[in-house]
């Protein structure tokens, strides 16, 4: 029903298919280290566009209230008193974890779970890794792919054992999935090594030991002429 979407770099393209005829479709988008529109240019667009009695979407991928600016949108729009209705996703974790065949919680492994955005890992803004250095809690940073090497130094540095399992996955739950599988000794050379396309998220914890018996099964299924029932 939409007059004007208002689309980000993560919203798959099939979903403009769905756009009603003549529908404007405008991309705003940001990625790192390319120019991108301002939110405070966004935040008025939103404001101006629905005063001006068009019906306006705007169009992210997965769940707009982790790590999608939704609240500041939200508030330009109170300010403008527009009415908005929020549709809810599932936030890039869920899809991932469960693409992997992946639990993020395990009364084994992870009774935590803890979202963390790797735009924090600059200098200047590290996180607390002693806070996030726990062999009980399940850690996914996101927009991280740049940060990798970062990540496993800090989460070493503050306790946590080499061996210690990480997972990167990029793309999650699309056709063009991909993995890498390591430690956070050797993630940053094996990324090096088999470079992945962003977006990608970065999982650490026990949990990812779960992907890896299950990759090992189909592994084992394929090369038995069957499959995983």
């Amino acid at each position: 029903e939409a007059d004007l979407v208002l689309y980000d770099a993560l919203a798959h393209p099939e979903l403009l298919d769905l756009c009603k005829p003549g529908a404007e479709k405008v991309f705003v988008g940001k990625r790192a280290g390319k120019p991108s529109e301002r939110q405070a240019r966004i935040n008025a667009r939103l404001v101006d566009e629905a005063k001006a009695g068009r019906t306006v979407v705007r169009l992210k991928g997965g769940d707009p209230g982790v790590f999608g600016r939704m609240g500041e949108e939200l508030a330009a729009l109170a300010e403008g008193a527009i009415p908005a209705e929020i549709v809810p996703g599932i936030t890039a974790a869920s899809g991932a974890a469960a693409a992997m065949g992946m639990a993020l919680t395990d009364r084994a492994h992870a009774q935590q779970l803890r979202f963390v955005t790797a735009q924090l890992c600059r200098e200047g803004g590290a996180p607390d890794w002693a806070s996030l250095a726990r062999t009980d809690e399940t850690l996914v940073f996101y927009m991280g792919l740049a940060k990798v090497e970062a990540i496993c130094h800090g989460l070493r540095e503050a306790g946590l054992p080499d061996d210690w399992s990480i997972m990167l996955i990029s793309n999650a739950s699309l056709a063009d999935q991909q993995s890498l599988l390591g430690t956070l000794g050797d993630m940053p050379e094996k990324l090096a090594e088999n470079p992945l396309p962003s977006p990608c998220l970065i999982v650490v914890g026990g949990v990812v030991r779960m992907a890896e018996v299950t990759r090992w099964q189909e592994e084992v299924a394929e090369q038995a002429g069957g499959a995983l029932p």
